[in-house]
């Protein structure tokens, strides 16, 4: 078993959907990610959050075995996100952004930390993802996330550290944005002609499909009675991915394929609920079950 690593961001986030609302929840993507990778493995999280952050959530991660040494408290609020969903659950309408501490974040990670074999690079500015993976110390795979603002605004510096990773984690959208390419079969091949070995694409209520060394493995998304909440379901799928990976400590075509199913159980969990609600209540019988449900789901030979 390896550990993990994950930058990104922590936040306070207030959501509202059909279906329901939280306001100053617990959010962030290497919040959704570090919950849903520690059922898996020892996760390290690097970030930054504000003196008003809530003592209840880091008991919360700290009763999951997250490792915050890695946490910066700095002066300042905490990041914000207010956010709502229409009846179609696939995109966010963004309302209000308050970067605050996160605005000034730049990732310093303790000697320790820089020795952890499994990295994540979450959804923050790629000039950060690129100064984190020159402060490591020959991990043995990362991985990468991103989203359009990056994809636009900062191409050149983006390319830069997508050339150095090892998987490239991104919705359908910003892979066909980064490729340049409307048909998604082309923007995964254009992507793996960027440096990635893999790129993993997701596709919210449709699977996620994977690209790797010319082959193409997909799975379907886990069909829910309930969707409540979408909010940080990318981010459980890149930690669930990501934590299998970590555990096992395989990185060959089967553990991919795997992980990839163990991403998306762990997506299928977190939009059932608010927040991290479901998946505080989650236990690992949980999700193998749930495992072998998608194993049965795509079974073609009975």
């Amino acid at each position: 078993m390896g550990d993990l690593l994950v930058v990104g961001s922590v936040a306070l986030d207030s959501v509202k959907t059909p279906f329901g609302q939280a306001t100053e929840a617990l959010g962030g993507s290497a919040t959704y990610f570090s919950f849903a990778a520690s059922f898996f493995t020892t996760v390290r999280l690097v970030a930054t959050v504000g003196e008003d952050f809530p003592g209840e959530h880091l008991a919360l991660l700290k009763n999951r075995g997250v490792d915050l040494s890695g946490l910066q408290v700095s002066h300042g609020k905490t990041f914000r996100w207010v956010g709502e969903y229409g009846y179609d659950l696939n995109e966010a309408r963004t309302l209000d952004t308050q970067l605050n501490v996160f605005a000034d974040f730049k990732p310093s990670l303790p000697a320790p930390l820089r020795r952890t074999p499994f990295v994540f690079l979450a959804n923050i500015a790629p000039e950060l993802q690129l100064d984190v993976l020159r402060q490591m110390e020959r991990p043995r795979l990362v991985a990468l996330d991103t989203m359009n603002f990056w994809i636009e605004g900062k191409r050149d510096e983006l390319l830069e550290v997508v050339a150095e990773v090892d998987v490239l984690v991104i919705n359908d959208a910003e892979a066909r944005q980064l490729a340049r390419e409307p048909n998604l079969i082309k923007a995964a091949r254009t992507i793996l002609g960027l440096g990635p070995r893999s790129v993993v694409i997701k596709r919210g209520e449709h699977g996620a499909l994977m690209a790797s060394d010319g082959h193409f493995f997909f799975v379907p998304a886990y069909p829910l009675d309930s969707v409540f909440d979408p909010t940080g379901a990318g981010d459980t799928f890149a930690g669930g991915f990501m934590g299998y990976l970590a555990r096992s400590d395989r990185i060959d075509a089967g553990a991919l394929r795997r992980a990839i199913v163990y991403g998306a159980v762990m997506a299928s969990f977190t939009v059932e609920d608010f927040s991290l609600n479901r998946l505080t209540r989650l236990r690992s019988e949980e999700i193998e079950r749930r495992y072998a449900a998608f194993r049965d789901l795509v079974r073609v030979d009975l």
